[in-house]
């Protein structure tokens, strides 16, 4: 085992020891037992320091002095013991004189180095006590901006405190309207379904007026297409005749002069049936044409009241800022289908883009807004109505996260 090992060995039974309770001179005394008997080292004042971590300058040599006592007290009992010759005796005292001036020469040497490394670790301790002196300072001034800054903090986590209160009563007043909104939300979404149904019930009579009203128009215009034919060929059939008698009677003119005046008086007669006819040629034709712009009206009113299915616009328009909104849930969206497509207005920019004009696709029935600058979709529909609520609401989502 080498000089480190036997180091640790000895500085884990000192910390055995004092874990046990042993006081500073027990630790010293057996930190200079294991190194004079052990590791053949003089103990001196920094070694033993070393090994044991606690003792001041002055209490270590006093330990250290101590040994020495003991080894000398107990080298003069081993020696004085017995029954030895006188001059064995005289020898052994010289030897242990000698041996003693020896120690005491060393000793000195040794002192000498223990006191210039005491007078090394003085002047190192007063250059640390100065450092502590700085740091200590610093710390107190440290430590008066830190009771600074803890009461700047007391005084705003009391502040905080203070609005956390106010905050907590308009929570529960605001949490309270909330909850009042709600359920005035939920009174008004239940007379609103209410109402879609009753609207629903109306529009399909409606739907089958405007389908009597259909046929009925339909048989109308046929019966007077038919009688403005009729006409036009009773016209024909009344004037073919008279134009052949008028050429006959202008031909009789030039024999007989007499019958002249007959003959312009048919022809007269014939010009103003002929005009009449003519007339009412006209106003068949004028009431034809009434009839296909009445026709032609009520089929694109029939087309719009499909197209909206006969919702009333407050109501479209109120579900149409709900869905706009993000207040709908997609079941919902569903349940209305296409019933409001025809009150559905695509926005004119897109809201990720502010640039790009929004185009509607549809594809196997399903609906979707995209826009072609940023690409920004609102993906497949069952509606126009669900298509724009997803455009929208899709960019809003990202917005809040």
């Amino acid at each position: 085992m080498n000089l480190d090992d036997e180091r640790r060995a000895i500085r884990q039974e000192l910390e055995v020891m004092r874990e046990n309770g042993a006081r500073r001179q027990e630790l010293s005394q057996h930190a200079c037992k294991r190194l004079f008997f052990d590791l053949g080292i003089r103990p001196s004042m920094a070694a033993v320091r070393d090994l044991t971590q606690t003792g001041s300058a002055s209490d270590i040599p006093k330990d250290i002095d101590n040994f020495w006592e003991r080894i000398r007290t107990a080298s003069r009992v081993r020696i004085g013991a017995g029954n030895i010759p006188k001059v064995l005796e005289d020898r052994a005292g010289e030897l242990l004189g000698a041996l003693f001036e020896e120690a005491l020469n060393h000793a000195r040497t040794t002192f000498d180095d223990d006191r210039s490394d005491m007078q090394r670790l003085v002047a190192s301790a007063d250059e640390e006590k100065r450092e502590a002196a700085i740091r200590l300072e610093a710390s107190d001034e440290a430590i008066r901006r830190s009771d600074a800054r803890a009461d700047a903090a007391w005084e705003k986590v009391r502040q905080l405190e203070t609005e956390l209160a106010s905050i907590q009563t308009h929570g529960s007043a605001h949490h309270d309207g909330l909850q009042a909104s709600v359920r005035r939300l939920e009174a008004d979404n239940e007379a609103l379904r209410k109402r879609l149904d009753t609207e629903q019930a109306t529009n399909a009579t409606l739907r089958d007026r405007i389908d009597g009203l259909h046929t009925e128009m339909r048989k109308g215009a046929e019966h007077y297409a038919q009688q403005i034919k009729d006409a036009v060929a009773e016209a024909e059939r009344r004037v073919k005749p008279m134009l052949v008698e008028l050429d006959s009677l202008r031909g009789m003119a030039a024999t007989y002069q007499s019958g002249v005046r007959d003959a312009s008086r048919k022809e007269f007669d014939f010009i103003q049936q002929l005009a009449a006819a003519k007339a009412r040629g006209d106003r068949l034709d004028a009431l034809n044409r009434e009839q296909s712009d009445e026709l032609d009206a009520l089929s694109k009113e029939v087309v719009e009241l499909r197209e909206q299915q006969g919702v009333d616009p407050d109501i479209a328009t109120l579900l149409c800022e709900l869905a706009g909104s993000g207040r709908l849930k997609p079941d919902e969206l569903s349940a209305i289908g296409t019933t409001l497509d025809g009150h559905v207005t695509l926005p004119l920019r897109c809201p990720k883009c502010e640039e790009g004009e929004p185009e509607l696709s549809t594809v196997d029935h399903q609906f979707e807004l995209q826009c072609p600058e940023c690409e920004h979709s609102s993906g497949a529909g069952q509606s126009r109505l669900e298509a724009v609520t997803r455009f929208l609401s899709s960019q809003t989502a990202s917005a809040t996260a």
